[in-house]
């Protein structure tokens, strides 16, 4: 199913288009710099265009889209700079949340993400980058999740949107799903000891390898990291 055929319910139905919106960004059906046709989505949806403009208010407020003069909301584009701030960041934010998640985690919660973690075995082995990707998103949810700490969750949702934007591009360099996976089974480990403080700095080595992949591949083919893959 395309995000552009998600149901729209929810608590409202602006809530609602502003969910189907964000998935569309996400998956890139709204391309990074592209403008929202307001019309042709309404038409599309069979919605009034009321209920689209409060999602597209809510969704500039979040900084997903940006407001154009006399032309509309526009995706918003995540350059090379961006990528440099944001990812040393979430590296702080994701090795907290693999802290805190390590001492809370059941064991039904471990081997949850032990599960998640085989089927990203099973990506990899077939060279699944977008599979992978998605399980990764999931894994990465279900130990912020697991963290319980509502202003972590909150700091950590905020800006993981920003680092979706980027689409997991920096799996696509030469030798870097391996190098992902064996970080992934360096965390597991540490998850599965028991040992918060090396989840911890894992999970930190780990956003910040995404950060150099994506560096290598822009000194290489110097572009706007939305702009491939």
């Amino acid at each position: 199913m395309n995000s552009s055929d998600l149901p729209l319910r929810g608590s409202s139905m602006h809530d609602a288009v502003a969910a189907r919106l964000r998935a569309m960004i996400f998956e890139r059906e709204l391309a990074p710099g592209a403008l929202v046709d307001e019309r042709a989505l309404a038409e599309q949806w069979a919605i009034s265009r009321t209920p689209l403009r409060e999602a597209l208010k809510v969704l500039v407020a979040e900084g997903l889209l940006e407001l154009v003069p006399r032309q509309g909301c526009r995706v918003i584009e995540m350059h090379d700079a961006d990528a440099n701030d944001l990812f040393p960041v979430m590296a702080m934010l994701e090795g907290r949340c693999a802290f805190e998640a390590t001492r809370k985690a059941t064991p039904a919660q471990l081997l949850q993400l032990q599960q998640l973690h085989d089927q990203l075995e099973l990506a990899a082995q077939v060279g699944d980058i977008d599979g992978y990707y998605r399980v990764n998103h999931v894994f990465h949810s279900l130990l912020q999740t697991l963290a319980a700490n509502r202003w972590l969750e909150r700091a950590t949702g905020d800006l993981r949107k920003f680092l979706r934007l980027l689409r997991g591009r920096q799996l696509k360099s030469p030798g870097r799903l391996q190098a992902s996976l064996a970080e992934h089974r360096r965390l597991l480990a540490a998850l599965l000891a028991g040992d918060a403080a090396r989840a911890e700095a894992e999970m930190q080595a780990h956003l910040l390898a995404q950060l150099s992949a994506l560096q290598a591949m822009s000194h290489t083919a110097p572009a706007e990291v939305n702009h491939v893959g």
